[in-house]
């Protein structure tokens, strides 16, 4: 079984060239994410650009942007339904992390 094929099981696609799609967006947006880094970094920290306060903001304000880009490049791209789904497994993750199961 290959690596696309193992991706389409683990993901539930429907076909290779989703699963290329998927991969696409995700590369689309960690790319987009990182351009947008240093003019973040300026606007928050001014001139000086990267200190430390600045850093800790961006680290905060990354994780939304981050899945709101996602939403976006995979509603282009038209896989807003499994990026959607996606998004909502990893909150639920989130928002469970660290309770305990009785």
């Amino acid at each position: 079984m290959s690596w696309i094929d193992r991706l389409k099981h683990r993901w539930n696609l429907g076909s290779p060239l989703q699963v290329i799609i998927v991969l696409v967006v995700f590369a689309c947006t960690g790319f987009t994410v990182l351009f947008i880094k240093k003019p973040l970094l300026t606007f928050l920290a001014g001139e000086r650009g990267d200190t430390v306060v600045a850093s800790i903001l961006y680290y905060i304000l990354i994780l939304p942007l981050y899945n709101v880009l996602l939403l976006g490049y995979g509603f282009l791209f038209g896989q807003f339904s499994f990026f959607w789904a996606f998004e909502k497994r990893l909150f639920k993750r989130l928002s469970s992390f660290g309770k305990t199961k009785k």
